[in-house]
């Protein structure tokens, strides 16, 4: 692992570039197990995949975190909210198959 100011090359760049993208892989996969195990549930409880109040607390929570980190809150939300989307409907797709 090289930080960017060490970086002396594009292969360098695009080898840390790879390796982040490994690893932001391994954590939605990771972040999908947990949207899974919140579909069991829900239709355990009989909750809808899209609960309003509870995207608008992860946004916040997003738009605060790139913040702190120097990102822009607005670009990041955007990511985000598809994010959020293609959860509910992975959620959706389990509840209409329970």
């Amino acid at each position: 692992m090289k930080r960017p100011e060490d970086c002396t090359t594009m292969a360098d760049i695009r080898a840390e570039i790879d390796r982040l993208d490994e690893e932001l892989v391994a954590l939605f996969a990771e972040r999908t197990a947990y949207i899974d195990r919140a579909a069991q549930i829900k239709e355990e409880v009989g909750l809808p995949a899209r609960i309003e109040d509870r995207v608008e607390q992860v946004v916040a929570n997003v738009r605060r975190h790139a913040a702190a980190h120097g990102l822009p809150p607005d670009k990041l939300e955007k990511l985000w909210r598809k994010l959020i989307d293609w959860s509910i409907e992975r959620e959706e797709d389990h509840l209409r198959k329970g």
